[in-house]
């Protein structure tokens, strides 16, 4: 592994403040930000697995923004102040069902891209932590929830009011990840057997589609983050090329979400296996397999960190947001990391 922990920040930051300029750094920069309204979950209630958010602009507040929940069929609007979270309306996104009943998208990773908002789902075997799905019985169960979930799901969208057009769907990654010979054989296992999950997504230079996956972890403890174009998604090519990047996040640490910033991309990694696991945050310039630690992130190794948003550079470093699945309405917390 090729860690710098020193010096690259002041480089990232100076380029930040001939950018936009350095935000003052706030006073209480580790309170939970409080959500107004209501982030919608499972069967109606306030979500509790918050797993992804991005927003039309990188800096600068009030900022328009979409939150999404890995139980829904959809996302929800915000609006996004220094300090607050204003729950706005939510936009469906799929519509497969399976004997009548609703599948979810298990929306993991959302991005925003020359005004389309990207959303993609986990590309993975249902979440099944009781072993409740039978591979026999319940064959055709588990393939329309795998088919649900390989999907990329992009619109426009005109701000916070709940407004949106032109959604497009695409499940030409599964067709990608199944054509490359590291990923193949992790194709609908399990994720607690080490299977394929995509829990992050990024957009590069507007043209290229960053997924970062939670698992495989690959045999040398690398983490996955495969690099496709845009048009060969959406468009009408019937192939495209791919590349695949083996990162070095820490041990049994998988990809839990990507954010574009800058340059660069920041990698918030995390346990590849459910339970507790140590966090942290690096940057990665998108072409080399050389990573930079940032922060180990301090919260209770039982919280499970699964969204990271830049907030800007601060007098002090560089202010991100994490949102948490498995807490309440995300739990948005602001944190630092030092110069």
């Amino acid at each position: 592994m090729t860690i710098a922990r020193t010096g690259w920040i002041a480089t990232l930051l100076l380029g930040l403040v001939m950018a936009g300029g350095v935000q003052p750094s706030p006073a209480a920069a580790d309170d939970v930000w409080p959500v107004k309204n209501k982030l919608i979950g499972k069967d109606g209630g306030k979500s509790k697995d918050v797993s992804g958010i991005a927003c039309t602009t990188a800096d600068g507040f009030p900022r328009s923004c979409l939150v999404i929940d890995d139980n829904l069929q959809g996302a929800q609007f915000i609006e996004l102040t220094d300090g607050k979270l204003v729950a706005g309306s939510p936009v469906k996104l799929i519509d497969n069902t399976f004997n009548g009943k609703a599948l979810e998208l298990d929306g993991e990773g959302v991005a925003f891209s020359k005004g389309q908002y990207y959303v993609i789902g986990s590309h993975g075997h249902p979440r099944d932590k009781d072993h409740k799905l039978d591979p026999k019985k319940d064959a055709d169960k588990i393939r329309a929830r795998i088919a649900a979930s390989s999907q990329i799901v992009r619109f426009r969208t005109t701000g916070a009011d709940g407004n949106a057009s032109g959604i497009e769907r695409t499940g030409q990654l599964r067709e990608v990840i199944a054509a490359e010979p590291a990923l193949l054989e992790f194709m609908d296992i399990r994720l607690e057997k080490n299977g394929l999950t995509i829990e992050g997504l990024a957009i590069k230079d507007d043209r290229t589609l960053l997924a970062g996956f939670r698992g495989p972890v690959l045999n040398d403890n690398r983490a996955v983050v495969l690099s496709v174009e845009i048009d060969a998604l959406f468009g009408d090519r019937k192939s495209t090329t791919h590349r695949l990047f083996r990162l070095p996040l820490g041990d049994n640490r998988g990809v839990r979400d990507l954010a574009a910033y800058g340059d660069r991309t920041l990698i918030l990694a995390g346990p590849v296996a459910d339970g507790p696991g140590a966090y942290a945050i690096y940057s990665w310039d998108g072409e080399s397999e050389t990573v930079r630690l940032l922060k180990e992130l301090p919260f209770d190794p039982k919280r499970k960190p699964e969204g990271l948003l830049p907030l800007g550079a601060t007098s002090a470093g560089l202010r991100v947001l994490i949102v948490f699945d498995s807490d309440k309405e995300g739990t948005p917390t602001p944190i630092e990391i030092p110069r």
